[in-house]
C-alpha cells in the first residue's frame, strides 16, 4: 500500500474514532457533571498535574525515537519496555509517599486515599507503550482506534456507575484508571509482540540521547499546560479550580481528539518523506491549512455559544464555568498548529533545538504565569490563549531551517479560512442580538444551523483552497 494511501486510510480510522469517543465522552462528562458538584473536577484537576508529568516520565520519549527508527530490533523494544516498567514503578512509591504532603498543602485529606489508587495507572500505561508503539509502525491504527474506543466505552460506564451510587470523585478516578487499564489489555491481547528480545544497555544507550531529550521538552510542556491548575486550586479554592478545569475539559474535546487523529498519523508519514524537501513542505503547508479550515470554526463557534451549549448540556450549576469557556475555547485554534510544526522539528532536528525552543517559550509563559495568576482567573484564561499563540509562532519559526515554507505561504493559506470565520461570527452574534427571546434550546439550534450555512457557502462561494482539499480528504477516505 503506497504511504498516502495508508495515511489516509489512518487518518480515517483515527478520526472515526476521535469523533466517537469525544462523543462518548462527552454524553460521559455530562452525566457525571450532573452527579458531581466542582470540588470533585477540583480535587482531579490538582492530581492531573502529577500524572501528565509522571506519564512523560514513564515514557522519556522513547516510542517517538522507535517510530522514528528505521528499523527497532526485539532488544530495542524490550530494552525501553523494561525501562518504562522500572520507571513507572519508581514514581508510584513517589507519588503515594508524598501524597500526605500533598493533601496538607491543599487542606484536602481525600488525597491521600485517592492518590494510592490513581497512581496505578503509571505501571498499568507502561505495559501498553510498546505494543502502541509496534501498532503506530506498522500503521494499523484501524485496531488502535477501536482499542481506544472500547478502553473509554468501558471506563465511562463505569465512572457513570460510581457515580449514581455516589461515589464523588471515585467516578472520575475509576475512569481514569479503567481507561489505561482495559486499553494495555487489549493491546497485549490483539498486539503481536510478546515480550522477546533481552535488555541492551548498548541499545538504551544510542536511543537515550534524542530521548532524553524529547523528554525533557515534553516534562516542560506538561508542567506549563498544567501548571495553572496548582495555583488555582491554591490561591483561590477548589470550587473554583472545578469550573475552570470544566472549561478546559469540554474545550479539549473536540480540539484533543482532533490533535491526536492527525499527529498519531502525521508524525510516522512525514518521517518517511522527510527527505523529500518540496513534498514535505508541501505537505506541511496542506497540514495546518485544514487544521485552521475545520478547527477556526469549531472553537470560535463553540465561545459563541457557550451559554445556551452550557444550559442544555449541564445545567444552571455550572453557568460560572461559561464565562472561562468563552475565553479558553479559543485557544484550540493555535494548539493545533503549534503541534504540528512541533511534529516538523521532531522529524528533522536530533531533539536538542527542541529542548532549547521550550526553555525559551517556558520562560515567556513564566512571566505570562507570574502576571496573570495573581490577578484573577479570568486573566489566567486569557494568559493560556496566549501562550498557545506565543508557542505556534515560536514552533514555525523554528521549522524554517528545515522546511522551505515561509511565513508569507503559510499566513496566505490560512487567511482565507479566518475570514469565513469572521463572516460566520458577525452572523452567528446577530442571532443572539435579534432573537435573545428565544428558549436556549431554539436559540443553540439557529446559531449552529446559520454558522455551518455561512461557513461552508462562503468556503463553497469563494472557492477556497482548503474546503476543496478536505472535499478531496473526505471522498478519499469514504471510497477506500
Amino acid at each position: 500500500m503506497k504511504l498516502v494511501d495508508q495515511v489516509a486510510k489512518g487518518v480515517a480510522w483515527s478520526t472515526a474514532e476521535k469523533v466517537c469517543s469525544m462523543l462518548l465522552q462527552m454524553v460521559v462528562s455530562i452525566v457525571v457533571a450532573r452527579l458531581l458538584v466542582p470540588e470533585d473536577f477540583g480535587v482531579m484537576a490538582i492530581l492531573t498535574f502529577f500524572t501528565a508529568v509522571a506519564l512523560v516520565v514513564v515514557d522519556s520519549g522513547f516510542s517517538q525515537t522507535l517510530l522514528r527508527k528505521e528499523s527497532p530490533s526485539n532488544d530495542d523494544y524490550k530494552s525501553v519496555f523494561l525501562f518504562n516498567l522500572g520507571v513507572s514503578a519508581l514514581l508510584y512509591l513517589i507519588f503515594v509517599v508524598l501524597s500526605p504532603l500533598l493533601a496538607r498543602y491543599y487542606d484536602l485529606a481525600v488525597i491521600v486515599k485517592i492518590a494510592p489508587v490513581l497512581f496505578l495507572l503509571l505501571p498499568l500505561n507502561a505495559l501498553g507503550i510498546i505494543q502502541n508503539t509496534k501498532l503506530s509502525r506498522e500503521f494499523r491504527f484501524g485496531l488502535l482506534s477501536r482499542i481506544n474506543f472500547v478502553a473509554s466505552l468501558v471506563a465511562g460506564a463505569v465512572a457513570i456507575a460510581v457515580a449514581v451510587c455516589g461515589g464523588g470523585v471515585w467516578a472520575l478516578v475509576a475512569q481514569r484508571l479503567t481507561v489505561v487499564a482495559v486499553k494495555s489489555l487489549l493491546l497485549w491481547w490483539r498486539g503481536d509482540w510478546r515480550g522477546e528480545g533481552k535488555f541492551s544497555g548498548a541499545a538504551w544507550r544510542a536511543m537515550a540521547p534524542f530521548s532524553m531529550r524529547l523528554m525533557s521538552t515534553d516534562i516542560v510542556s506538561a508542567i506549563y499546560n498544567n501548571v495553572a491548575q496548582l495555583f488555582i486550586g491554591k490561591v483561590y479554592s477548589p470550587n473554583t479550580l472545578g469550573y475552570f478545569n470544566q472549561a478546559q475539559k469540554i474545550k479539549d474535546l473536540p480540539v484533543q481528539s482532533a490533535v491526536l487523529s492527525v499527529q498519531t498519523v502525521t508524525y510516522p508519514a512525514m518521517a518517511k518523506i522527510k527527505d523529500d524537501a518540496d513534498k514535505f513542505a508541501e505537505s506541511y503547508r496542506k497540514v495546518l491549512m485544514i487544521n485552521v479550515f475545520v478547527m477556526a470554526p469549531l472553537v470560535v463557534g463553540m465561545s459563541l455559544v457557550a451559554e445556551p451549549l452550557f444550559l442544555l448540556l449541564l445545567g444552571e450549576r455550572w453557568l460560572p464555568t461559561v464565562p472561562y469557556f468563552e475565553v479558553i475555547a479559543l485557544a484550540g485554534l493555535f494548539y493545533p498548529l503549534a503541534m504540528v510544526a512541533y511534529n516538523v522539528l521532531k522529524v528533522h532536528s536530533n531533539g536538542a533545538i527542541i529542548f532549547r525552543l521550550e526553555l525559551v517559550k517556558k520562560g515567556v509563559m513564566t512571566l505570562v504565569l507570574a502576571l496573570t495568576i495573581p490577578h484573577s482567573t479570568m486573566a489566567i484564561a486569557y494568559g493560556l490563549v496566549a501562550m498557545t499563540l506565543i508557542e505556534f509562532i515560536i514552533n514555525f519559526a523554528a521549522t524554517r531551517r528545515y522546511t522551505t515554507l515561509g511565513w508569507w505561504a503559510m499566513v496566505r493559506s490560512i487567511i482565507p479560512s479566518l475570514l469565513l470565520t469572521a463572516m460566520m461570527s458577525i452572523a452567528v452574534y446577530m442571532i443572539d442580538f435579534y432573537l435573545h427571546n428565544l428558549s436556549y434550546v431554539a436559540m443553540l439550534a439557529m446559531q449552529i444551523a446559520t454558522g455551518v450555512i455561512v461557513y461552508l457557502l462562503g468556503a463553497s462561494i469563494f472557492r477556497v483552497e482548503a474546503f476543496r482539499e478536505f472535499k478531496c480528504i473526505v471522498k478519499g477516505i469514504l471510497k477506500r
